[in-house]
């Protein structure tokens, strides 16, 4: 039995959502982000089955600060056609929230490999 005849029998998620969780509170005052992360992870279970998350680091370059570095983390899951367009309102509207409460200009989405901001 080949890799490919055992693949074509099985589900398949095709669709990749992952919110970027920001450290930072304002510009680039540092602050713990556990909650949020355990909020998002939360979601997306709940939405798409279960979520991962991994730590990167973000720069960026702001008119009053310049460079910014920021520690961020992310939030993916995988998703079915038919759930990520059930969902993706709850989703997006989480990031509308902790951009608020974080101060935020924007809170990155990234949609199969494209990214949008929500301002």
């Amino acid at each position: 039995m080949t890799a490919n005849s055992v693949l074509k029998n099985m589900f398949k998620l095709s669709q990749k959502i992952t919110v970027y969780i920001p450290a930072t509170i304002n510009i680039d005052q540092e602050i713990d982000n556990t909650e949020y992360v355990n909020r998002a992870a939360t979601l997306l279970s709940e939405c798409f089955g279960g979520a991962t998350s991994c730590q990167a680091v973000g720069y960026w370059v702001s008119p009053e600060a310049g460079l910014v570095k920021e520690n961020t983390t992310q939030v993916f899951a995988y998703a079915a056609d038919e759930d990520l367009k059930k969902h993706l309102d709850k989703v997006v509207n989480f990031c509308m929230e902790i951009k608020k409460e974080l101060n935020q200009d924007a809170v990155a989405l990234e949609l199969n490999n494209e990214m949008f901001f929500i301002e």
